[in-house]
């Protein structure tokens, strides 16, 4: 679905992208990784069409993203890091005005709009100015807007930044649900957010790539940092209750496990614990030790 290939995007004596090749498989979630200014942004505009590369390619459905740039607007829906709204509209108003630049017919308008209220959960705000809703609405907007003219390739640059944890929660879940009738692109810069929506990552510093992994790579190992005990009796609890986990062993703070298989949800594991008083105060998979290996380690020393 997306192939690109030796990439490459330089800004006066800044190179941004240097180089960078990669795959997404059709009906994927695919995560980009890296420090600010890293590059993420530059790669995802080139793949929206809206910025030319200096050199390499890059194809979305055999669409070269540089020869035909229209065609692949009307194939991509993309959310920018900025919202773009316009605050003196209405919701309904400006999810009509966006129906209307992607050449929706005037007839399934009213249609469309219906469709993406309710997969964004709208209802709530839909006749008021957008200047007079919150960041949660305004970033569900932004998705909206994306997805209104049902692309085949979603491009989302840092779609829960900014938002409450609530909010982070609904939107992860609503992403997750784009992967039944597209293919997503999702930058952030939230570890853990990668590794439970995306069934894999890129990760990029200085412009380069530095590794691709992918969920069955990533998801067999998790580290949970507690701030309070946890016993031999909640290793073993763990085993009997949830037979995917191969090994629970205590390390210091942190409770380790590993699984047979990659895991698509932590949900049950995390309440099993909390229902049992362990204070969990972080959680760490695989991939964020690959990721602070790669982009923080210093040169003589690893992290």
């Amino acid at each position: 679905m997306i192939q690109v290939e030796h990439l490459s995007k330089k800004f006066a004596n800044v190179q941004a992208v240097d180089d960078i090749s990669f795959q997404v498989g059709k009906g994927k979630i695919w995560g980009f990784l890296g420090p600010n200014g890293a590059g993420k942004t530059t790669t995802m505009r080139i793949l929206t069409g809206y910025l030319p590369p200096n050199e390499g390619q890059a194809r979305i459905n055999g669409i070269d993203v540089n020869a035909d740039p229209r065609a692949i607007q009307r194939i991509v829906g993309y959310l920018p890091e900025v919202v773009p709204v316009y605050s003196e509209l209405t919701v309904k108003e400006f999810l009509r005005f966006v129906a209307e630049l992607n050449g929706i017919a005037r007839k399934k308008i009213p249609f469309a709009i219906d469709r993406v209220v309710e997969k964004t959960n709208l209802q709530g705000v839909y006749g008021r100015l957008i200047r007079n809703i919150s960041r949660g609405y305004r970033q569900r907007l932004g998705i909206a807007q994306a997805i209104i003219h049902e692309p085949e390739v979603l491009i989302l640059d840092e779609p829960t930044i900014g938002l409450d944890p609530a909010q982070i929660i609904e939107i992860r879940e609503m992403i997750r649900s784009f992967k039944e009738s597209a293919t997503v692109i999702l930058s952030s810069h939230i570890l853990a957010e990668i590794t439970q929506v995306c069934d894999g990552a890129v990760i990029i510093k200085e412009g380069r790539l530095k590794a691709t992994l992918t969920r069955d790579e990533w998801g067999k190992n998790l580290e949970i940092v507690t701030s309070s005990p946890a016993g031999d009796d909640i290793c073993s609890g763990l085993k009997q209750v949830f037979p995917a986990i191969s090994e629970a062993f205590v390390a210091g703070p942190a409770l380790k496990l590993e699984f047979k298989e990659a895991v698509n949800d932590l949900n049950p594991v995390i309440r099993y614990l909390v229902e049992r008083e362990v204070k969990i105060r972080e959680i760490k998979a695989g991939l964020e030790a690959l990721y602070m290996k790669v982009v923080l380690a210093e040169e003589g020393r690893r992290s």
